[in-house]
């Protein structure tokens, strides 16, 4: 895959940046005209891994308190932790003045239609808000419910975010998922060809991956139809199964530290498909939820400079290598 260049002999790779990979926030710009800020809900749904339809305890990794923002409280109504998150935002962020309202905690299409129905009207019809994002199982999605989706995709922007976490089975049994990579595979095919874009959460270092194996999940997720991926390196988060599993033999685990990450994501992104938005490569979690301190001592948006600084130091960009015969 060529690179192109501008008059002037500056860079200008496919998704039309000059950023060596194809970023979120320059993607939601594209198609908005400004930035745009993900706002979290807590919608109170739970997981088929917990309720015992599928199996018991979530996944092994799992504790959703590490990740889901202080606003986001299951007792207030899904508006209200909208208008919350909003306010933050605009502190925080003073030119965002569009959001995606991301259904984050546990499976969030866990229910019947009428009562998402309910949930995500009630969330478009906050002002600013110009989409969803919905964090889910593929295994928790059916024709109903594409139905839906398929029909508010022609008036907003959905995205339906499909937890992988690991495209091999044996990884997906130890941790705990309750479903095959081959759930995974037809979830993003049948949304897709509904024409409602999806997207791909990958966890980097769960125990008996090699980095070969991790590697090569790349070329495995390149061949789907993707919209956004997301990636995050495994973080031992207490009061999970994990946790406890960590500290009986942390030998079985990889925890990267910061430079061996950024190298492993540079070899990473070089074969991931050039048409894939990348939303996040790494992850953060609180560390006073953390049972094994990361110290990368390095907030995320120190990790992506570093990151674009290491690919061009190297002359690469995410698809250089990628193949799609």
């Amino acid at each position: 895959m060529s690179e192109q260049k501008m008059d002037n002999g500056k860079m200008i790779f496919p998704w039309g940046t000059s950023r060596r990979f194809n970023a979120y926030p320059d993607h939601l710009r594209g198609i908005f005209g400004s930035r745009v800020q993900k706002v979290s809900v807590n919608a109170g749904f739970t997981c088929p891994n917990r309720d015992g339809t599928v199996g018991y305890g979530g996944c092994a990794y799992c504790n959703n308190l590490a990740f889901v923002p202080s606003y986001c409280k299951e007792t207030l109504p899904v508006k209200e932790q909208i208008e919350k998150g909003i306010g933050f935002h605009r502190r925080r962020y003073r030119r965002a003045h569009k959001y995606i309202a991301y259904f984050q905690s546990y499976t969030n299409t866990y229910s019947g239609v009428g009562s998402l129905k309910k949930l995500y009207s009630e969330a478009l019809s906050v002002p600013g808000v110009v989409g969803l994002a919905i964090g889910t199982r593929p295994d928790c999605i059916d024709e109903g419910i594409l139905d839906y989706l398929q029909e508010l995709s022609g008036k907003y922007y959905i995205i339906v975010e499909y937890g992988f976490e690991s495209c091999y089975d044996h990884t997906l049994e130890r941790i705990n998922r309750g479903h095959g990579f081959a759930a995974s595979r037809e979830a993003v095919i049948k949304t897709r060809e509904r024409g409602i874009r999806t997207g791909a959460h990958i966890i980097f270092g769960l125990p008996g991956e090699t980095e070969k194996d991790m590697i090569r999940q790349a070329t495995i997720l390149s061949e789907l139809p993707l919209d956004t991926v997301k990636f995050r390196q495994l973080q031992i988060v207490k009061g999970t199964p994990m946790a406890r599993e960590y500290f009986e033999d942390p030998s079985k685990f990889r925890l990267f530290r910061l430079e061996e990450y950024l190298d492993f994501m540079v070899s990473f992104i070089e074969l991931l498909n050039p048409s894939f938005v990348v939303e996040r490569i790494a992850g953060e979690v609180p560390p006073r939820y953390l049972a094994v301190p990361l110290r990368w001592g390095v907030r995320n948006e120190t990790i992506v400079d570093m990151f674009e600084k290491k690919l061009k130091e190297a002359g690469t960009w995410q698809g250089k290598k990628y193949s799609n015969n």
